[in-house]
Formats: structure tokens, sequence, C-alpha cells
């Protein structure tokens, strides 16, 4: 006979592997010393950027990660912890909990699965302090368009001589 508690345990490492594999980007975060308020005004703001924060025992995340072989972020796992997944751009995740991380103490973001990639702690920071993707686009649409913009100037400018120096020559000839 199955107990209930282990019902309840293999749950939750079923929903942090379903979590992990199933969204493009997943932050693994450990937190100690920190309020429910500010956490819970941090939930808040993961909504807004369409992202949900799961908290867990770090033992059962121990656990979902190795069986996952993740063991590089399982082994750096201590005290509570704390996923956070979503679909979103993954620039826009990493710039809230970066910003979360400065101002509390306790907050650490160890790792991050950004479209199966493992990012860690020093490249989640890297990772937020990027434009958004909308601003990246644009920049690099400004970039391919510079030449093309410039040839028609250019041209533009030839033009606009020829018509300048065909009214001279007409006013020369006493045209109109």
């Amino acid at each position: 006979m199955i107990k209930i508690g282990r019902i309840f345990r293999d749950q939750i490492v079923t929903t942090i592997k379903t979590g992990v594999t199933d969204r493009k980007n997943a932050f693994v975060i450990n937190y100690s010393k920190v309020g429910s308020g500010p956490l819970c005004s941090l939930r808040k703001l993961l909504q807004q950027k369409n992202a949900k924060m799961y908290t867990s025992r770090s033992a059962l995340a121990k656990i979902a990660l190795k069986d996952m072989q993740l063991t590089t972020i399982a082994d750096t796992l201590d005290g509570s912890t704390a996923f956070v997944w979503s679909d979103a751009d993954p620039v826009d995740v990493a710039k809230v909990l970066v910003k979360f991380e400065e101002k509390n103490e306790g907050f650490v973001v160890r790792a991050a699965i950004v479209d199966k990639n493992i990012i860690k702690k020093e490249d989640v920071k890297r990772l937020s302090e990027l434009p958004a993707k909308e601003v990246l686009v644009a920049q690099l649409l400004g970039t391919l368009q510079a030449p093309m913009t410039r040839l028609a100037r250019a041209l533009n400018g030839k033009t606009t001589e020829l018509l300048l120096l065909l009214k001279q020559l007409s006013e020369k000839r006493g045209g109109n």
C-alpha cells in the first residue's frame, strides 16, 4: 500500500518535470529569509510577464532535476527552492528576477533552462542586461535598411541635381 505522502511527493516531482520540459524557459531559484509579502509581489510581476512561479522543497526539486539529467543544477540547490517557468521572452523574466534578487538578500537565481540550453547563474544576469526581443529586431531591421536608405537618398539627390540643371538651362535659353 502506497502512503499518501509518497503520492503527494511524486505529484510534486511530476509537476516540476512537466513545468520545466513543457515550457520554453525555466529559472531555478533558491530563497531564504524572504517574506511572503515580497514573494507575493514577485508573483504578480511575473504574471504580468506571462510567467508562473512554483515553490518546492529542495529535496524534491533535486529528485526531479536529477531525473531529467540536470545534475549540474540540482547540485547547486539548498534551502527553499522555486521554479519560474514561462513561454514568454526570457529576457523580460530574467530582468524581473535579477532586479528582485538585487533588492532581496536571501533570493538567488541559481540557473535557467532557455530553449533546452542550461544557462549558469552569471549568464542569467547577462541575459537580463540584453534589450527586449522587439528592440533587437528593430535594431536589426534598421541595420539592414541603412544601405538601402542611403542608396535611395543618393539617387534622389542626383535626380534633384539633374532637375536643377535642366531648370537653369531652360532659364538660360529663355524658357519658362
